[in-house]
């Protein structure tokens, strides 16, 4: 198992290229499976959750290579449906191929997916949509699940709250289904947009993605070559900018869209940094000493403020010169990293979906545990404003959501370095 060593202390300053997004290269590898043919996939981010996705493809039939940022996909020859259980429970987003191996195959066996323990993520509105289209859907023991359709068909379907996951499985189910199919309520995430712009290049006719309605016209077979660019990471560079500020750092982050990190950069710009933006997609960004509270932050679906930043946001808070208040109204169980903040000194009280930051002077190293990706996240931030060594374990949950991320930090100026 690998640790990681903060030396807090140090300013961050330099810059910092911005990988392909984790949430938008994953729906767009399951998006392959609708191919009877090769994808090429470029500016692929090189993370676990990544590499178990192409491990699931290849249970399945398809034949994949990967060179550093680029990943082909073969699909023409399925062999299997039943996506393998130890792969279905390392990652949470596992649950997106379901609906592109039923669009294929007409049935598929899947387990209920894994992934950081952040609070309940049913997948309801995903088999509910999926019934509405003509799938049977069975429980079967051992909390596996088998899904089947003779046929889909297309018919319209209004999601009880903007899924992600449920919008990108109704667009996947749907390419094959006769018909057309209109997500209402849909997600509006730039990840969503993406896999739309995916799905074109093989041929399919959808529009609306980033509306909250989206119309996928099914029915039509797909034999194509798409080549393929992922977008950014906007969590990623949320994260890094989020870094310099507790360190009162100078950071230019590069290769991001910057509508995408909009109200990222609006909550760092409240608590007193300056930011600015260039063409190409380029962003600065510079910290004071000491940072501003925030009276109130309340995360939401895009275009709000994300609750993948949510960790992030309140360990740069920890020290701020001031009291905040940050309101969690996604997942019921995600300040529990909380715990981890308070042994480095943070001063943080959690009365159910709300956390109250009271900022202090100085946060002091000590060992802290990761227990969910963006959880971790927050343990390196709050290390790295932090006086003295901090000792950080469960990196394998890091490693789901950033590239080698002690060597992107250790480039601008952190100490920071990773032991067996």
């Amino acid at each position: 198992m690998s640790n990681l060593i903060v030396t807090g202390g140090s300013r961050l300053s330099g810059i910092i290229e911005i990988p392909g997004a984790k949430n938008a290269v994953l729906p767009v590898l399951a998006a392959t499976l609708l191919n009877n043919g090769t994808s090429i996939l470029e500016n692929c981010p090189e993370l676990d959750d990544v590499l178990t996705m192409l491990e699931i493809l290849t249970a399945l039939g398809c034949r994949t290579k990967r060179e550093g940022p680029r990943i082909e996909v073969d699909a023409s020859n399925l062999t299997s449906s039943v996506i393998p259980e130890v792969l279905a429970k390392r990652m949470r987003s596992s649950i997106i191929i379901l609906g592109a191996v039923l669009a294929r195959c007409g049935e598929v066996l899947v387990s209920y997916p894994g992934g950081c323990e952040i609070g309940l993520r049913p997948i309801d509105m995903h088999l509910r949509a999926l019934e509405q289209m003509g799938a049977e859907v069975d429980g079967l023991n051992h909390g596996m699940l088998k899904v089947t359709a003779s046929k889909l068909h297309g018919c319209e379907i209004l999601l009880d709250y903007p899924s992600v996951g449920a919008t990108e499985n109704i667009m996947l189910a749907a390419t094959f289904a006769e018909g057309e199919t209109i997500i209402r309520n849909a997600a509006k995430e730039p990840e969503i947009e993406d896999l739309q712009e995916f799905m074109k290049k093989l041929g399919v006719n959808v529009t609306g993605a980033g509306t909250g309605v989206i119309r996928i016209q099914g029915g039509k077979e797909i034999k194509a070559e798409p080549v393929h660019k992922i977008i950014p990471d906007r969590i990623v560079a949320g994260t890094y900018l989020a870094a310099a500020a507790a360190t009162g750092g100078s950071l230019v982050v590069a290769g991001v869209e910057y509508d995408h990190i909009g109200s990222i950069l609006y909550c760092l710009k409240r608590i007193g940094c300056t930011v600015k933006n260039y063409q190409g997609g380029v962003v600065t960004l510079e910290a004071p000493a000491r940072l501003k509270p925030l009276d109130l932050l309340r995360t939401s679906p895009y275009p709000g403020f994300p609750t993948d930043m949510q960790p992030q946001i309140v360990s740069v808070l920890s020290r701020s010169a001031g009291t905040s208040v940050v309101v969690e109204t996604v997942f019921e169980n995600r300040f529990r990293y909380t715990e981890q903040l308070q042994k480095l000194g943070a001063d943080i009280s959690v009365q159910g979906r709300a956390a109250i930051i009271r900022g202090v002077e100085k946060l002091r190293g000590a060992e802290v545990e990761a227990r969910d990706l963006r959880g971790g996240a927050a343990l390196i931030i709050a290390g790295l404003a932090a006086e003295g060594e901090t000792k950080i374990s469960g990196v394998g949950y890091i490693d789901r959501g950033y590239e080698r991320v002690e060597e992107v930090l250790s480039k601008v100026g952190a100490k920071i370095r990773r032991v067996e």
